[in-house]
């Protein structure tokens, strides 16, 4: 292949790659009103927002891809924590985190300010970033469970139940946190019971920080045939 040719090559394979990724760069910035949902961003978020930089979250917590990694991703957090239970790790975190190999400080975060950070995740979690961070998206987690199960030899509940990050508030054999009760004493729950806590902790206690689980009709059965199965 000559100079001239190889140049060419060079500059033709360049010139399209520039040009495909401009182009794809204009037509996400054309839908990032409806990628957003900027129609729900009220003056609510906007302040958690400023509550998230005045605590200088993004020291150990990553949203959106930005921030650091000493502590877990909160680009999904409302999903997976619920409003009660992030306002109760904000506000309690010695409590919340007793159990933790990781701590978190105090910080001097109002209550009103913790209603505002919720807000502020809430709106964070609906962006569609197209499943990213992979952490919280439902498929790698059934996937992660799955390998979990048939590598060492787990229950599908068993693997959902580490999977789903419920030890970060429950225990099971002594291994967890202490924030919620242990996972192996639920005496006298049976199944239909523990489903419905499942499918909807406050409709069952109002008092519970705990969020509603997205769960298949699958994976609830399996959680549940395990924490039968613990007690």
């Amino acid at each position: 292949m000559s100079n001239k040719i190889a140049f060419w090559i060079f500059l033709i394979g360049t010139v399209s790659s520039g040009a495909l990724f401009l182009a794809l760069t204009i037509d996400t910035q054309r839908q990032v009103g409806a990628l957003t949902n900027a129609d729900n961003l009220s003056d609510e978020v906007v302040a958690g927002k400023k509550v998230w930089e005045k605590y200088n979250c993004n020291d150990c917590h990553t949203i959106l891809g930005f921030g650091g990694y000493y502590a877990p991703d909160m680009t999904k957090a409302y999903k997976r924590l619920g409003p009660d239970g992030i306002q109760y790790r904000v506000l309690h975190p010695e409590e919340a985190f007793a159990a933790s190999r990781r701590k978190m400080p105090r910080s001097k975060i109002t209550p009103a300010e913790a209603v505002e950070l919720t807000a502020f995740f809430k709106w964070v979690s609906e962006i569609n970033n197209n499943d990213w961070p992979p952490q919280d998206s439902d498929k790698r987690v059934a996937r992660s469970a799955v390998r979990l199960s048939a590598g060492e030899g787990l229950s599908l509940g068993a693997a959902l139940v580490k999977e789903k990050g419920c030890l970060s508030c429950h225990q099971v054999n002594g291994v967890g946190g202490t924030a919620a009760a242990a996972l192996d004493d639920v005496q006298g729950f049976d199944a239909e019971t523990l489903e419905h806590f499942l499918q909807d902790p406050k409709s069952f206690d109002p008092a519970s920080k705990m969020p509603p689980q997205q769960l298949t009709d699958a994976e609830r059965d399996a959680i549940v045939a395990y924490l039968l199965k613990t007690r």
